[in-house]
């Protein structure tokens, strides 16, 4: 019986002191354990926040600085021809991500604005001259877009029609109106810029589609910087300007000095509703059958009151791709209406053939290519009488 006890004892004794020290073994698994857990935890807060992050990122893209916010299913078919859509490229991206946060309307200003995407106080200048209509108080500023890349066309009309400061004893301004682009040198741009004092550029993105955004951002240039200029025309870079013209008859007696526009009007233009067209509006953007009464984009001349007037009707017009008809819209809700010229045959679109004499009598024609306008104005300016 003692030596069965005395064999007993040593199990029961190594069993309780297995018990004994078990217990703070699964106290330091325990422990372990929540570590982990605590890791895991923060790690997927971690993950929630990067996602949540990215998903701002996203958004802002989406409602980019543009008329992206209004037709941005239209911004994945840019025509043939033109800048290519949004989102091409993260290099792409992230500029317009930066020029998002950059251009943020103030909120007292996002109350009162219904439709800020074309309303050009929602941009900035981030290259102008400023101080140009201050030194020289023009009698007409020719505001010229044209794309940044397109160097030719702006040393073309500085070598032509937007050469001579002084027309029939009046001070002319030509100035080149650009948005941005992905991949074109901001040095040579500055560089250009010092070199001639004609460049005004803001922060939208120059394709096609935004030509009403940089339409509106002209008005708005004309108003703030040069307010006290008596006339101005916004005219394609692909057009032959007869300068000496358009002085003449902007000086003829009777012509108004304010709410007055003018050019090669267009009247019951149907909208165009098939995909194909580059001139393609949806009725979502513009449900009318036609186009109020306007002036062709080509080259329209307006009294210097008018750009502030327009800036202003901006806020309650829902923009289109259109820029002409657009400013129809704003002399339209302005209660204003287009002006015929004195002589309506000055104002011309297309040309079949040059002819010096004919060249003498217009106001605008539309060339095919710098190039082109280089060879007429050489031809055009030669000695001896046009006719």
């Amino acid at each position: 019986m003692a030596r069965r006890d005395s064999n007993s004892s040593p199990n029961m004794l190594t069993s309780f002191n297995f018990f004994l020290y078990r217990k703070p073994l699964c106290q330091e698994k325990k422990s372990s354990f929540r570590f982990w857990f605590h890791f895991l935890v923060l790690f997927c807060l971690l993950i929630l926040y990067l996602f949540y992050t990215m998903c701002n990122n996203t958004q802002s893209l989406r409602e980019g600085f543009s008329l992206q916010k209004t037709f941005s299913w239209l911004f994945v078919q840019t025509p043939r021809g033109n800048a290519p859509p949004y989102g091409v490229d993260l290099k792409h991206r992230l500029m317009l991500n930066d020029i998002h946060e950059k251009t943020e309307p103030h909120p007292a200003q996002q109350q009162r604005l219904q439709y800020h995407e074309a309303y050009p106080r929602n941009y900035r200048f981030v290259m102008e001259t400023a101080e140009v209509c201050k030194v020289n108080l023009p009698f007409l500023v020719l505001m010229v877009p044209v794309a940044p890349k397109d160097v030719l066309a702006r040393d073309a009309i500085r070598a032509t029609w937007g050469k001579d400061r002084v027309v029939q004893g009046e001070t002319v301004l030509t100035l080149f109106v650009l948005g941005l682009s992905g991949g074109i040198d901001v040095k040579e741009l500055q560089q250009e810029n010092q070199q001639h004092n004609d460049l005004i550029q803001s922060n939208f993105l120059d394709t096609y589609l935004n030509l009403t955004i940089k339409t509106m951002v002209i008005m708005d240039w004309l108003a703030t910087r040069c307010p006290a200029a008596a006339y101005a025309m916004k005219v394609d870079s692909d057009v032959f300007l007869n300068v000496d013209n358009l002085v003449i008859m902007l000086k003829k007696p009777g012509i108004p000095q304010k709410n007055y526009l003018t050019g090669l009007l267009k009247g019951n233009v149907p909208v165009i509703r098939s995909k194909d067209s580059k001139w393609y509006v949806p009725k979502e953007l513009y449900p009318d059958p036609q186009y109020p009464t306007y002036t062709l984009g080509m080259g329209y001349v307006f009294s210097n009151d008018l750009p502030a007037k327009f800036v202003e009707v901006s806020k309650s017009i829902k923009p289109f791709n259109i820029e002409d008809a657009y400013i129809g819209m704003c002399i339209k809700n302005l209660g204003l209406s287009v002006t015929s010229p004195p002589d309506y045959s000055q104002f011309r679109d297309y040309n079949t053939r040059y002819d010096r004499c004919e060249f003498s009598k217009i106001i605008t024609y539309i060339l095919d290519s710098s190039e082109q306008l280089i060879d007429y104005w050489t031809d055009y300016k030669k000695p001896g009488p046009h006719c």
